[in-house]
């Protein structure tokens, strides 16, 4: 693999695939940055000719690049060019319907300083809705209980880092900036369309490597109801995913011979909790048919 360091400096990629009403935003939270030490490539594939060009051609920043695939890649793939992409040792994906905040290359680019043998970085995000204001979710609320650690800064490592994020997945992954040195060939996987975030971080920490976090609060993500990750939760994909990579990493930490972590997993209890929150939320704005159809799915699942 070809990796070329640039001393300072960070790639902020955007895997774009629809959603151009966003994109803007998130080229200009880039550009908005306050340290200038970074890079940002928008990778399109959305299979559409000129109108994504010419939006990021409009941006009259040496540091702006666009590159159109040549072919339709989906989400996934596309995530991994991105990384494979970049020429710095430092790549974050910025979602086209997302924001950083003005500090984030800062932040990112703090704690690779202070942590250069980690193979991610990732921050605290602040969540918006459609029209860019602060929403209140639940389920992001409910994941600061499960950070394991009071520490403004703290490292994730072997078996408790896992068992914590069986415990509650508090990484929001578009908040990840990764160390490609350090990750070697270890890329996202495909086999998976919701959870390929939990998949990886779990996977590189059973691997021995560690990730950083801090709780500085660097990034928006926006929840809306077209986004993939809407769509996913209410077709219950989602949920299937999680059941069946939850026994997958249970299978790994016997394997390893992490007991407690194998007995979490198997447990699946956030996921579990996370449904019922969705079954009462349905129910309560009279979606009958919604709330049985996912009760009748979990109470078939293990």
């Amino acid at each position: 693999m070809h990796t070329v360091e640039v001393s300072g400096s960070l790639t902020i990629a955007i895997p774009f695939h629809r959603g151009v009403d966003y994109l803007a935003s998130a080229i200009e939270s880039v550009l908005a940055q306050e340290r200038p030490d970074w890079k940002l490539e928008v990778f399109d594939d959305s299979g559409q000719t000129g109108e994504i060009g010419d939006l990021v051609g409009s941006y009259e920043d040496p540091r702006v690049a666009y590159h159109r695939n040549e072919r339709n890649l989906g989400m996934v793939p596309n995530w991994n060019r991105c990384i494979d992409r970049a020429e710095t040792d430092l790549v974050a994906l910025l979602h086209a319907d997302d924001r950083l905040e003005p500090d984030y290359v800062a932040a990112m680019l703090e704690l690779a300083e202070r942590h250069p043998d980690a193979a991610a970085y990732f921050c605290d995000a602040r969540i918006i809705d459609a029209r860019g204001s602060r929403r209140f979710s639940f389920a992001d609320a409910t994941k600061r209980f499960f950070v394991p650690s009071d520490e403004h800064e703290y490292v994730l490592r072997g078996q408790q880092a896992v068992r914590a994020l069986m415990r509650g997945n508090f990484i929001m992954c578009p908040t990840l900036c990764f160390r490609k040195s350090v990750l070697g060939t270890e890329r996202f996987s495909d086999s998976w369309e919701q959870v390929q975030d939990l998949e990886f971080t779990t996977r590189l920490l059973m691997q021995g490597k560690s990730l950083v976090g801090t709780t500085r609060t660097a990034y928006a993500y926006r929840r809306h109801d077209k986004s993939a990750t809407s769509r996913q939760s209410e077709s219950l994909l989602r949920f299937d995913e999680e059941f069946r990579l939850f026994d997958q990493v249970a299978a790994r930490a016997e394997e390893l011979g992490w007991s407690d972590v194998s007995r979490v997993s198997r447990r699946k209890a956030i996921v579990r909790l996370h449904l019922l929150y969705r079954i009462a939320r349905d129910a309560a704005i009279l979606r009958p048919t919604s709330a049985l159809e996912k009760l009748r799915f979990l109470l078939t699942r293990r």
